[in-house]
């Protein structure tokens, strides 16, 4: 039963040693993306747009207004804070905050045109959203996930612990 319910032999939370090259693909993806929403987030309130404004203000070619600046500026800080954590957990928050701008842009892309529309998305905001987030979660998944993890990979070591100890075996004869 242990197995039915836990197929692969690694939890995705496992912990990355931490002076792994993996954590700094991890720690660029968050950084660069923290840094831009904190911009688009501060720009978006210094031109003091009302904080659930619709008008159609826009900057960096996107529209906005003070609570999708705010959002902004919080994710971006949460991606910072991340970046300087590193490890498993900035890879963790990269897929995570991922699958949570692809989702906001299917939210926002169905409120286009409605009145529940408070973030003021238009359709370069959904753009962005989608392309943000598919950039979050290639960052997080990076070395990560896939079929062709090479062997000292410690993902795939988590994942194949037999294997990984044949092949450290197999290795220590070949030292000695």
């Amino acid at each position: 039963m242990a197995r039915v319910m836990h197929p692969v032999n690694a939890r995705l939370d496992e912990h990355l040693p931490t002076d792994h090259k993996l954590s700094q693909v991890y720690r660029v993806g968050a950084g660069l993306t923290g840094v831009l929403l904190v911009v688009f987030g501060v720009l978006g309130l210094i031109h003091r747009i009302g904080f659930f404004d619709t008008g159609g203000d826009t900057v960096l070619a996107l529209n906005t207004n003070g609570a999708l600046s705010v959002l902004s500026i919080c994710f971006g800080l949460l991606l910072i804070i991340g970046m300087a954590i590193g490890g498993t957990f900035a890879s963790t928050l990269n897929i995570v905050l991922g699958v949570l701008f692809i989702a906001s842009g299917f939210v926002n892309l169905a409120l286009l045109d409605t009145g529940l529309n408070f973030l003021a998305f238009r359709i370069p905001n959904v753009l962005f959203s989608f392309v943000v987030g598919v950039m979050l979660m290639w960052f997080g998944m990076y070395g990560r996930v896939g079929s062709a993890l090479p062997h000292d990979n410690p993902y795939w070591r988590a994942r194949h612990p037999e294997q990984a100890a044949r092949e450290d075996r197999a290795r220590a004869r070949k030292a000695v």
